[in-house]
């Protein structure tokens, strides 16, 4: 079965004023509000920054009191980021393996098995080809993805006691092949794969050959469409909501209507609208990719020349409107459009009417 959820982090409304401190429990509401089944937290501190399990049953009892389904996540996996993630080792008292124990630990005890966990960033402090941590100058990738397997190996007796999943992202920095790939060899009783749509595009796949690819690890997701257009450097990615993009949603969806899994809707925050560049021209990127086909590349240019096409016709928005500041209310319609798409899609696919995709509580969507 599939559901229509919302990623906690671009939820701007459900934010307090600082967004900090809002508990768990408001964003669950805000989401039912809206109509969706549930919410991804990027961590499992949102429910409780301590690990404090009374305050995490009372986070999943306010989502089973709703019909809202919790997932979350815990820290990053590749030990040459976790010095990013300094909260994360001071929950271990300066172990981060242990750190990572506990919060396995506590998640799966009031219930939560899917967890989220990604390899590494995306530093826009800086741009160009050095921004991805895939293309670090003091370690190289392969030595990074090394490490994170070992790391892996250490997590997955863990993860085997507590029933639970790690779910790796196909975040902006990792391929498909190279997830997929790591899932199978440590092994997936213990991992799986959080796919997202949008960021395969950056890695220059093309999203309905790689959720086939990844198609039998998925166990969660992060959704949203993507624009692309070509510039000197290669490609831009943007993000579009569901259905606004180059993704073709009925053949994206056709391997994932038989899991039991949560579409997670990631929204927009960023003024950049989730700028990002696929530079195809610089022989270091080409060399970086040994796996990528040149019938999906090609098939990645093809998805640029006819959004732009559509672009220059109107149809869709252009780059210079993508470009323009966020609207007021933009990173909720985001999210609003998105999952009346998708439930539309899903409807036609599973021939189910739309209005019994909906939650049942009272939602605009």
């Amino acid at each position: 079965m599939l559901r229509v959820g919302v990623d906690s982090t671009k939820l701007a409304d459900a934010k307090s004023a600082d967004g900090q401190g809002e508990p768990a429990r408001r964003f669950v509401e805000r989401s039912a509000q809206l109509g969706l089944d549930g919410v991804f937290f990027r961590s499992i501190l949102e429910l409780s920054p301590t690990l404090d399990r009374g305050e995490i049953r009372d986070a999943m009892q306010a989502a089973r009191d709703l019909g809202q389904r919790i997932e979350a996540g815990v820290g990053k996996v590749n030990p040459f980021a976790t010095p990013e993630a300094p909260a994360v080792r001071a929950l271990g008292d300066g172990d981060y393996l242990l750190a990572m124990r506990r919060m396995i630990e506590a998640a799966a005890s009031e219930g939560i098995h899917e967890l989220w966990t990604a390899t590494a960033n995306y530093q826009f402090r800086l741009s160009g080809l050095y921004a991805c941590d895939r293309f670090r100058t003091d370690v190289a990738w392969d030595e990074q993805l090394a490490a994170t397997e070992k790391f892996l190996r250490k997590l997955a007796p863990i993860l085997r006691d507590a029933g639970a999943h790690l779910n790796l992202e196909t975040h902006e920095e990792i391929t498909t092949f190279e997830v997929v790939r790591l899932v199978e060899e440590v092994g997936p009783d213990v991992l799986g794969i959080t796919f997202d749509s949008a960021n395969v595009l950056v890695r220059c796949e093309d999203p309905v050959a790689a959720v086939r690819r990844a198609a039998p690890y998925i166990r969660s997701s992060h959704i949203r469409d993507a624009a692309l257009f070509l510039r000197p450097e290669g490609i831009a990615r943007l993000l579009r909501p569901v259905g606004e993009g180059v993704i073709d949603w009925e053949l994206f969806l056709e391997p994932l209507l038989e899991h039991d899994l949560m579409l997670s809707i990631e929204g927009i925050v960023e003024s950049t609208r989730g700028e990002m560049s696929l530079q195809l021209f610089d022989e270091r990127w080409q060399a970086a990719h040994p796996d990528l086909s040149l019938s999906e590349a090609l098939e990645v240019v093809r998805l640029t020349s006819d959004y732009e096409a559509r672009a220059a016709s109107g149809e869709v928005l252009g780059w210079d409107q993508l470009h323009e500041p966020l609207g007021e209310d933009e990173s909720l319609e985001f999210i609003e459009r998105s999952a009346r798409s998708l439930r539309e899609i899903i409807a036609r696919l599973t021939q189910v009417p739309t209005a019994s995709l909906r939650n049942s509580a009272d939602g605009v969507i």
